[in-house]
């Protein structure tokens, strides 16, 4: 059978559904799609979105599985929405970047500047101190990160921790906290004079084009949103049970698509959205009050990967989903991967994807990663 020109080009794009055709991409593409492959298959994923970037430009971006196993309604990049857990952390860090940068708030005040209402504690506590995780407030209690009370405002959330005993000295230590990101919210609200989730959508969200990210609402119809799963004690796949997040949307309560993420990505690589002042400081390492430094920016883990290359992002666990996003400054790469399934371990899988694409793009010598590489 003769095929015309205008069927073989609809057939390249169904069997591969990336963008642009560069050499480099097509190659790291069949590379880090069996990885996927692989990936889903032995850990029985029901539904993963993947969106890679370099220099920019989207160069793959592909669907895998169901975001609905009862309906078989296939993940669409583009459109499916996740919960992106504790990435929810690095996307209100970017609020509390825009009110730094404009000058409304210095990461060193204290937070009852902004939230006069929380009760002040053995120490004063700071912005800085509350982004970088070392305030001394708790994490999750027990089962509290199943919780499904819904409240109706960030403050309101505030009461499941505040009157507790911090558990360090502010500034001492680091210790992970979602709940310190409640407090977060609270500062953003106080500063800006707006409702949080308002400030995020007129100030992040619309500006950078982000229209698929947004709170994880219960009682809402969201078009797209995925149906949320877990594994039982044999590693089956079940119904994840119902959950309210409105306690913590700053820390792990948004819904958004890996091609929204790669947008948030890309807006960090280069000044422009933030000025380099400001991407500098919240892109610096924090350190305690005895000078220990932290893998720890404002909102950001700051890390390396397997082979030594820096990194920043941060990596996502919620009820139904489980979230990787880093993004390798140098080389200009971002990745984001969103599956709808709790406590999935990625195994280093994204570090081989990355690999991948930093070698056929040219942008990483087997002992570095090279600057001003040619993505050609």
């Amino acid at each position: 059978m003769k095929i015309n020109s205008r069927t073989y080009l609809l057939l390249l794009l169904y069997l591969f559904p990336i963008y642009g055709f560069s050499q480099p991409a097509d190659s790291a593409i069949v590379k880090a799609r069996a990885v996927i492959e692989a990936f889903i298959e032995r850990n029985q994923v029901p539904g993963l979105s993947i969106s890679v970037s370099i220099k920019g430009d989207m160069v793959w971006s592909e669907g895998f599985g169901y975001a609905d196993l009862e309906h078989k309604i296939p993940v669409m990049p583009g459109k499916t929405k996740f919960r992106i857990g504790s990435v929810s952390k690095p996307v209100t860090a970017s609020g509390i970047a825009l009110l730094y940068q404009r000058g409304t708030i210095s990461l060193d005040d204290t937070i009852q500047k902004y939230v006069p209402s929380f009760p002040k504690k053995r120490g004063p506590i700071t912005i800085r101190q509350l982004t970088s995780h070392t305030a001394g407030i708790r994490h999750y209690h027990g089962d509290e990160f199943f919780m499904d009370k819904k409240y109706n405002t960030v403050t309101q959330g505030l009461a499941i921790f505040q009157e507790d005993t911090l558990l360090f000295v502010p500034g001492s230590e680091f210790r992970y906290s979602s709940y310190g990101w409640n407090l977060v919210s609270a500062v953003i609200e106080g500063a800006s004079k707006q409702n949080f989730l308002d400030f995020m959508r007129e100030n992040i969200f619309v500006p950078l084009g982000m229209t698929n990210t947004l709170a994880d609402y219960n009682d809402s119809i969201i078009a797209h949103r995925t149906q949320f799963y877990m594994y039982d004690e044999q590693g089956k796949v079940y119904n994840a049970q119902h959950v309210d997040n409105s306690y913590k949307w700053a820390g792990g309560g948004f819904l958004s698509t890996t091609e929204d993420l790669i947008k948030f990505g890309n807006a960090h690589l280069k000044a422009g959205f933030l000025k380099r002042e400001t991407l500098d400081t919240i892109l610096c390492k924090q350190r305690t009050t005895a000078g220990k430094e932290l893998a720890y920016g404002i909102g950001w883990r700051i890390k390396q990967d397997d082979k030594g290359r820096s990194w920043f992002g941060h990596r996502g666990g919620s009820v139904g989903g489980s979230t990787q996003f880093i993004i390798y400054k140098e080389a200009e790469l971002v990745i984001a991967i969103l599956t709808n399934v709790s406590k999935l371990k990625y195994e280093n899988t994204h570090y081989r994807i990355a690999d991948y694409f930093l070698k056929e793009f040219k942008a990483y010598d087997g002992q570095k990663i090279v600057p001003g590489y040619e993505s050609k």
